[in-house]
């Protein structure tokens, strides 16, 4: 009784092993994948009777101070300082420690990130670096929510500053 139930535990543990093994060399694996390469994948259709809920990009509330085309805050070293520090938290990754577009994580994105010290950057007015450092390209729907207000004009001041 003992030899047929190690009969049967052995031909059971063959056939299964055997299955598997056919099922790995064999089986679909990824030959019955669809193949896409870069930049040939297709928007889905939109389902029947979706409507879309906004058409670009998510637009940031701006408060009356902010709508304003100057920075509220005084352009002195203190500000610029408290800048470059919550520079360091939010942005030098991807705009480089100089604001040239050079940080270590912007070489993955397309496009790069823009370089802060350009002459089209500095040229904005004040309401629209803020905004456009909240919407730019690459940051929405991301930034407005991680960047703490009470630290965005202070931003704006280093940004700024950069081009000095």
């Amino acid at each position: 009784m003992k030899k047929v139930a190690i009969g049967v535990g052995v031909l059971i543990l063959l056939v299964g092993g055997s299955a598997a093994l056919v099922l790995m060399f064999t089986g679909p694996r990824m030959r019955v994948q669809p193949r896409i390469l870069a930049y040939q994948a297709r928007q889905p259709a939109t389902p029947e009777g979706v409507v879309p809920v906004s058409a670009g990009r998510e637009e940031v509330p701006l408060t009356q101070a902010e709508s304003d085309a100057r920075n509220p805050l005084p352009d002195t070293e203190q500000t610029r300082a408290m800048g470059r520090v919550f520079y360091g938290y939010y942005c030098a990754f991807c705009h480089g420690q100089t604001g040239r577009g050079d940080g270590p994580v912007g070489y993955s994105y397309v496009p790069a990130p823009s370089d802060l010290t350009s002459s089209k950057v500095q040229a904005l007015s004040d309401a629209q670096l803020y905004t456009a450092m909240l919407t730019g390209v690459g940051h929405d729907p991301v930034l407005p929510r991680v960047i703490d207000p009470n630290h965005r004009w202070y931003l704006a001041s280093f940004v700024r500053s950069l081009a000095r």
